[in-house]
């Protein structure tokens, strides 16, 4: 390729950098070097090596300087007019910027699945109002799936999930871990059990059941694979207080979260069954789209959840 061919050179390497810009602006205001690296918090040594990068960038002589100060040349005129122009251009770049920040921070937008939206998101949401009080907050509840399907398609800023990986499409971190157990009324057979079921027996049996595509039906159909399992569902509810609702109820026995629970545990709403040989234990993440990390209030909430 000839001399004539290559293509230029970027356009950063080719014009001025916006400080120099500004320092030549203030040359001209204020007529002297000096004030003008005072104004804009150098020294005169360095506003003058910027004024000799940018006369060698530009291959003209821009600013005389003298002992009653300093003075543009009519090359330096010139380019303060077009100086000016660039610096306003970028002024309005910083407040469009600066704009899109404040919608940004003015709202935050959460899916989360039905686990901790309904026991863990609650404070962690009042611990970031204290933060931001003038956030506003949109949680959107679903399942795992739903939860990435919204984060992929642009309506929630950060997301939060169960199951036993990060979804396709996000990036994530654990934030804690759960468990799941497997729970009956005080009335049910399993209740009344001296030793603990057997991985083969829970496969087996109907169980109330989150639907599929929550990260609880996620957990527990990975666990149960092994031993054929499970199988068709008793109940299959949307959400763990239905799933709990029904088993207080005495419809059969379901597998849930702990943190989900614990109330009626203590209360011998429920009793837990424990299944020799099978863990259980999930973690809980945060997630968001590749390669877009959590930033403004989204980032404040993401910090929430590690304390």
């Amino acid at each position: 390729m000839s001399a004539r061919e290559q293509p230029p050179s970027p356009l950063a390497h080719r014009v001025p950098d916006l400080g120099s810009l500004e320092l030549l602006l203030a040359v001209a205001r204020l007529g002297s070097l000096g004030r003008a690296a005072r104004e804009l918090g150098i020294t005169q040594p360095a506003a003058s090596g910027r004024v000799r990068s940018m006369e060698r960038l530009l291959g003209v002589a821009l600013v005389e300087r003298s002992p009653r100060g300093s003075r543009l040349t009519p090359s330096g005129v010139l380019v303060t007019d077009w100086a000016r122009r660039v610096v306003e251009a970028a002024e309005a770049f910083d407040a469009g910027a600066q704009a899109l920040r404040t919608r940004r921070d003015s709202r935050l937008r959460v899916a989360a699945s039905m686990t901790i939206a309904e026991y863990l998101l609650p404070g962690w949401l009042v611990a970031l109002r204290t933060l931001r009080p003038g956030l506003a907050v949109s949680l959107l509840a679903g399942n795992s799936a739903a939860v990435a399907e919204r984060l992929l398609s642009g309506e929630a800023d950060l997301g939060f999930v169960e199951g036993l990986d990060v979804p396709s499409g996000l990036d994530g971190t654990v934030i804690g871990h759960d468990r799941l157990v497997v729970v009956t009324a005080p009335g049910h057979p399993w209740a009344r059990r001296r030793g603990p079921l057997e991985v083969a027996e829970l496969a087996a049996a109907p169980l109330i059941l989150r639907e599929r595509g929550s990260g609880t039906r996620q957990v527990l159909d990975a666990a149960l694979a092994g031993s054929g399992g499970p199988v068709a569902p008793l109940l299959e509810l949307a959400s763990t207080t239905a799933a709990k609702a029904a088993v207080v109820g005495g419809a059969g026995p379901s597998v849930l979260s702990e943190l989900a629970i614990g109330e009626e545990l203590a209360a011998r709403r429920l009793v837990e069954i424990p299944v020799a040989g099978l863990s259980l234990r999930r973690a809980l993440r945060a997630v968001w789209p590749t390669g877009h990390r959590p930033a403004g209030p989204a980032r404040d909430l993401l910090g929430l959840t590690a304390g």
